[in-house]
């Protein structure tokens, strides 16, 4: 492939996202990474993940990492990693709410995982468009969310910014 490329894909809940991100990962190679970070709470969630798989088709390598992306060697690959907001909500949950141990962990590995030689189209959700949550933790949350995607994406060389399904050019 030559040389590593960052896109970030961003907008609000049911914009397009994911399925922009996987038709630009469809139309440069036919063999794309989904890599999906969600962590399977239950059995519920299990099936609905295994349901996304099946509907992405036998071309998509999945792969689940709910958070040490840089465990997993995907030089020479295009890769949509899906999603940036519950990759968050991991490293959050785990370190119990901290947002700013939870942001220097999340850009550390955002990092080690950027240095492979692969085009990278990771989706978010501008989580902040809502309003103010009246829920502490929730605003914890939101900022967090906020300065990791601001982080991604002054690394990134694409900005893609999702309404109702068409894709606006940030960046």
């Amino acid at each position: 492939m030559g040389k590593k490329h960052i896109v970030l894909v961003t907008g609000g809940q049911r914009s397009g996202k994911s399925g922009y991100a996987q038709k630009l990962a469809l139309s440069l190679t036919a063999n794309p990474v989904y890599l999906a970070t969600s962590r399977v709470w239950d059995e519920e969630f299990r099936e609905r993940v295994l349901r996304h798989q099946a509907d992405r088709g036998p071309e998509w390598t999945n792969i689940e990492e709910e958070k040490y992306l840089s465990r997993h060697d995907l030089n020479g690959h295009v890769v949509v990693i899906d999603c940036v907001t519950l990759w968050g909500t991991n490293f959050f949950f785990d370190n119990e709410g901290d947002t700013n141990r939870s942001l220097a962990e999340l850009k550390e590995e955002f990092n080690k995982f950027t240095e492979q030689d692969a085009y990278l189209i990771f989706v978010t959700n501008e989580i902040g468009l809502g309003g103010v949550s009246p829920d502490a933790v929730q605003r914890r949350f939101t900022d967090l969310q906020g300065w990791l995607n601001q982080y991604i994406a002054s690394r990134a060389d694409e900005v893609v910014f999702m309404v109702s399904g068409i894709p606006m050019k940030v960046k």
